[in-house]
């Protein structure tokens, strides 16, 4: 009984061992030590699962999904084994879709031949890198990379004394000092060390000195590595690739870098070096150069336009000066100068370019002929960047760029339309704005690049006539803003099937709305604003749509708002502002839950804005303007107690991240600190709440304290009585507070100098007595932030307070009350009047009123009180000018 017992118990247990995907117990790990390499193999592969995105690379397949039991494993896809033993020498599962953990107990450490070892690109779910891996003693070549591993890197890898290339680069790990030091003291053979995106922050550069001598890769790119690099600190006879770009390197760059006799490839881009480049080297065969985004400075060295086999040189975003030198070798593929100081012509600078393929000389001082026949010769060129340089166009001569992919001419002073674009037949992406171009769109742009146009940008030139026909079915992103274009949008537009961006604002077009547009799925940006279409916004935009971003400001639409609008479940920015839209507050779009800003003054929506139907509404609102409308009755509070982004103040220093995305930027015109202002960028940082211009009435809410984050509140020129909540003492991030021609009363509450940020106060044509507060802001406000409040005293007015009671304010006059008013020739007052001294002197007035007018006494009384609503302010419209 007792033997059968255990036998079934094995048998268990190896057909667990065999078939299960759970990890094995760290207490089997020695008995299970000699299973074999197949066995180990094939319940590594099953403890994964298979996810196309667990892999990036274009060319992943899964590996292990063809594994078979019945074959020998050394015949399996990724298997290498020596062919005198058969053992498992070599396993490559790069980019295999594998997606799980990788524990310390799992069966790959059953392979104690392993040579060469590839798990890059794969998704191992922030796993630790098991220390096991130092077990591995015959290992040479171990990539990690690309596989979301995340933690410290053990310090057992350093005993991997065998290696000769180890690549960890793009997952989320870090690096001690201790295991740094016993790295590059303990893998004397490495000839390839790749740390790309690992956290070094707390190495230093001087550790590196004791590298390898036999290294002939280093690559320690986004490493956060710091401090000065010393010209002794690298003694690397036989390096060829050596890069630790895209950290904070500061100091001279060092010379000694330029004398290695072996170097191939030198990066140290996006870093914080200056000074000049060396001026003599000497047995210096660089391929690639890359040292942009730095503040290297002085004029381009000699030597630099006589390297015979340099590809790649990027020396973008400095300080250069001087012109560009003649290169007297054919073999530059890649040219980056761009964001320099550079002057002169280009003619020497392409004249032997013949495989350029990039070309980035955008934001110097340079002259150039574009369409002479120097750029004949440049028959590879794939991109062009020439912007905000002094451009002229040859359209006589006929010299075409006939693999152009990317011309860049943005803010170039061009004034016509480049003709040899006519002849591109591959042409993706084209950016012609901010120049001087007029007249019309020629017909032949709509048939440049043979439908493979994506990209098209004329923004802020001065086109005119009707909308431009586009024959590219590709088109993805369009910006024709600030022009002069006239007539309707065509419905062709929506030929374009991929489109993402229409930017159509600030023009003179006509017409209504296409419908075709808002029953689009790919749109993420329509922008029509500051145009004339009319009629009613098309009532179906159709579910699973991608709007990101709708702006329909300053047009002239009316009806109502399409309740469709909630199919746009990714809408940020909605702005419908300056329109004749009509009908209820749309309290239904505080259903989508990302829309960030929701803009609709100066519409014609009317009516209280009730309890909401559901909880929860608009939770990521920051910017809300319902000013110039004609709302009325209470403030709505239970919607202020949903507003939580403006609840929540966010201290992680985002003040320069933005609304929108990479490839189109919100902008808004939004009321700030009194004025409307064209926002070109709008800061994710800012909140404002603008319900002014209506006929809300009752008191202020106290939950309005509550909003923390809020830089602006606009209650202004409604009805609102009752005190001044002292919770907006609360709102400490508060730039500008407007509460001007109300009808508050009491004092104001000496908790608002605690408003540190205040830079604008309106606090006007109210009935508030009392101290004005001292300190802080208040010392800066002057007597237009209090006019017309009799009953206020203190700085900055001329009446003082003198210890006693301050003035009580007259009672309302006839205009400001909504409760007091002429009916029929009968003024309220004297009938209440009347019915003071009895009802028989009231009927006596009444009928003298009646007979002969108004008493005299009384017409004084409205004259003295009368009241002058100020204008409107006028909105400022500035056109946009910024880059993309």
């Amino acid at each position: 009984m007792g033997r059968s017992t255990w036998k079934y118990q094995v048998f268990f247990l190896f057909s667990l061992i065999l078939h299960s995907q759970v990890p094995f117990p760290s207490s089997l790990s020695f008995s299970l030590s000699s299973m074999p390499p197949c066995s180990a193999l094939l319940h590594f592969s099953k403890s994964f699962s298979l996810d196309q995105h667990a892999s990036d690379a274009q060319t992943s397949y899964p590996k292990t999904a063809s594994w078979r039991e019945d074959k020998h494993c050394c015949s399996w896809d990724g298997v290498e084994c020596d062919k005198n033993t058969s053992h498992v020498v070599g396993l490559d599962l790069s980019s295999s879709w594998l997606m799980g953990h990788i524990h310390s107990n799992s069966t790959l450490f059953f392979l104690p031949n392993l040579r060469r070892l590839n798990l890059a690109d794969n998704w191992f779910n922030l796993s630790l890198i098991p220390s096991e891996f130092g077990n591995f003693k015959s290992l040479t070549h171990l990539n990690l990379s690309l596989s979301v591993f995340a933690g410290q890197i053990p310090f057992e890898i350093s005993q991997l004394s065998s290696l000769v290339s180890l690549d960890l680069s793009e997952n989320e790990l870090l690096i001690e000092a201790p295991v740094w030091k016993r790295v590059i003291g303990n893998l004397t053979q490495l000839r390839e060390l790749i740390l790309d995106f690992t956290n070094m922050s707390s190495i230093r550069p001087n550790s590196s000195m004791n590298l390898s001598s036999s290294l002939t890769t280093l690559s320690l790119r986004y490493c956060d590595l710091r401090g000065k690099l010393e010209s002794n600190i690298l003694c690397l006879p036989n390096i060829q690739t050596f890069d630790l770009s895209h950290n904070s390197f500061s100091g001279l760059l060092p010379s000694s870098l330029f004398n290695l006799p072996n170097l191939s490839t030198l990066g140290l881009g996006n870093n914080q070096l200056v000074g000049p480049l060396p001026s003599h080297v000497s047995g210096l065969n660089l391929r690639v150069l890359f040292l942009s985004s730095n503040f290297l400075n002085g004029t381009l060295p000699t030597w630099l336009f006589s390297l015979p086999s340099l590809e790649v040189l990027y020396l973008g975003e400095n300080q250069f000066v001087g012109e560009i030198g003649e290169f007297k070798y054919n073999s530059l593929m890649y040219l980056n100068l761009g964001y320099n100081k550079l002057h002169g012509s280009i003619l020497r600078l392409v004249s032997r370019l013949v495989n350029l393929t990039e070309l980035y000389l955008s934001s110097n001082n340079l002259s150039i002929m574009l369409g002479s026949e120097m750029f004949s010769k440049l028959k590879n060129l794939e991109t062009l960047d020439l912007s905000n340089n002094s451009v002229s166009i040859n359209n006589n001569a006929a010299h075409a760029l006939p693999n152009l992919q990317y011309l860049y001419l943005a803010y170039s002073n061009i004034s016509e339309f480049p003709i040899f674009l006519r002849l591109t037949t591959n042409l993706q992406l084209l950016d012609l704005s901010n120049n001087q171009i007029y007249g019309r769109v020629p017909r032949w742009l709509g048939d440049v690049g043979n439908n493979s146009l994506f990209y098209v940008d004329l923004r802020n030139n001065l086109l005119q006539g009707p909308f431009p026909i586009l024959n590219s079915s590709n088109l993805q992103l369009i910006f024709f803003s600030n022009n002069n274009l006239m007539g309707e949008i065509p419905s062709l537009i929506c030929d374009a099937i991929y489109l993402q961006v229409l930017d159509l604002s600030h023009n003179n077009l006509s017409g209504t709305i296409p419908k075709c547009l808002v029953n689009s799925t790919t749109l993420s940006v329509l922008d029509l604003r500051m145009n004339s279409i009319h009629g009613n916004i098309p009532a179906i935009f159709a579910k699973g749509n991608n709007f990101r971003h709708i702006n329909l400001n300053g047009n002239q639409l009316e009806g109502p708002l399409p309740q469709s609008l909630v199919n746009c479940i990714d809408l940020e920015v909605l702005d419908l502002g300056n329109n004749k839209i009509n009908g209820a507050f749309p309290y239904w779009l505080g259903g989508l839950q990302k829309l960030q800003v929701l803009v609709i003054r100066s519409n014609r929506f009317q009516g209280r804005i009730g309890n909401p139907k559901t909880k929860f509404l608009f939770p990521n609102l920051q910017i809300i303007d319902i000013s110039n409308n004609q709302f009325n009755g209470p403030l709505p509070i239970t919607y202020f107690e949903y507003l939580k982004a403006m609840m929540n103040v966010d201290e992680s220093g985002v003040a320069s991240k933005y609304m929108g995305e990479n490839y189109y930027q919100d902008s808004l015109n939004i009321m700030v600190k009194g004025q409307y202002i064209a926002m070109e960028r709008v800061l994710t940082i800012l909140t404002s709440i603008d319900f002014s211009n209506n006929s809300f009435r009752g008191e202020m809410p106290k939950i309005i304290g509550r909003l923390k984050s809020l830089k602006g509140l606009n209650f202004s020129h409604n009805n609102l009585i009752g005190h001044i909540p002292p919770s907006i003492g609360n709102l400490t991030n508060l730039e500008w507070l407007d509460l001007s021609f109300n009808k508050l009363n009491g004092e104001i509450p000496s908790q608002l100098a605690n408003l540190t940020s205040l830079e604008v106060l309106k606090l006007s044509h109210n009935q508030l007595t009392g101290h004005i507060p001292l300190g802080n802001q208040f010392n800066t406000f002057n007597n237009d932030s209090y006019t017309e409040n009799l009953g206020l005293c203190g700085f900055p007015l001329s009446r003082t307070c003198d210890n006693h009671e301050a003035k009580q304010p007259p009672p309302p006059t006839l205009q400001q009350d909504e409760n007091l008013g002429h009916e029929n020739g009968f003024c309220w007052q004297a009938i209440s009047i009347g019915y003071a001294c009895g009802a028989i002197f009231g009927m006596f007035m009444g009928y003298l009123m009646f007979k002969i007018g108004k008493p005299k006494c009384l017409v004084r009384m409205v004259k003295l009180e009368k009241h002058i609503m100020p204008r409107r302010l006028k909105k400022n419209a500035h056109k946009r000018g910024g880059r993309r």
